[in-house]
């Protein structure tokens, strides 16, 4: 079972790769006036705060940005220099779903994201030919630094961020994520986190907030969608997300997204 988990340049347990490669990042760059009041409709900003400092602030769940580090705004205190709506699709969900609804950083403390912010930063002040694409490319990088640093830092007690820190379900979550078309079974899963059945079950649903057959059933259908917008036959997904038949996923898609997946391309344009 192992043998199916990817390891990280550094020969660790790999815990994003796979889940990366299956969300879309849709950034669009907001109004910049001076301070955030132009930008109240984004939900990410990088702010100048009055110490000269970075701040990061994201609300992957929406909202506006009300206090920054005791300081309200739209403030003139706090200029905004990146302000943009970060949207994240596919199966992304899933990680949006983990993260809090705000996440603040200052960039002294992490220097792995402001090293990407910096020219993200850059390609906002000093505009120039490509630099659009250049953003939405930075913007991806800087999505991908911010759940690393959500991860590393236990940013959630409950969700998959959770489960894919703790140190044994990560390794089911992972295999889960990287084979969705086995037949997984609750003693499988339970041996891959080097747990025993019972111990596995409770903590998994403890940690993660749903069973391990409720997260497999949810992935599964989520990567269902993502192959369907990309055009692949309904019989080929079906093979290729687990399902016993093409009418098993059918009546599972529907339930899950309220219309049949041969639909799925009409309703996504």
């Amino acid at each position: 079972m192992d043998s199916i988990l990817r390891t990280s340049f550094s020969g660790r347990l790999d815990r994003l790769s796979s889940l990366i490669e299956r969300f879309r990042v849709h950034a669009v760059l907001g109004p910049i006036d001076g301070n955030v009041q132009g930008a109240i409709s984004s939900n990410f900003f990088v702010l100048a705060m009055p110490d000269e400092s970075l701040k990061l602030v994201f609300l992957p769940h929406g909202g506006a940005v009300q206090e920054v580090d005791g300081i309200s705004v739209p403030n003139a205190m706090a200029t905004t220099l990146v302000a943009a709506d970060i949207q994240i699709s596919g199966a992304g969900n899933h990680l949006v779903c983990a993260l809090p609804e705000r996440i603040e950083i200052s960039l002294r403390d992490a220097p792995d994201l402001a090293n990407v912010v910096a020219p993200l930063v850059e390609e906002v002040v000093r505009p120039r030919c490509g630099g659009q694409a250049v953003f939405h490319r930075l913007c991806e990088v800087v999505v991908i630094r911010l759940l690393r640093h959500a991860l590393e830092t236990g940013a959630a007690d409950v969700g998959l961020l959770a489960g894919l820190a703790h140190p044994r379900l990560a390794a089911a979550l992972v295999a889960m994520h990287e084979a969705p078309d086995r037949t997984w079974t609750l003693e499988q899963l339970a041996s891959v986190a080097g747990m025993s059945r019972t111990q596995f079950a409770v903590t998994f649903k403890d940690v993660v907030g749903v069973t391990p057959g409720g997260y497999l059933s949810g992935w599964r259908l989520d990567v269902a969608r993502i192959e369907l917008e990309n055009g692949a036959p309904v019989k080929v997904v079906a093979k290729m997300c687990g399902f016993s038949s093409a009418a098993s996923f059918s009546r599972a898609f529907t339930r899950q997204y309220g219309h049949a997946p041969t639909q799925e391309r009409r309703v996504s344009a």
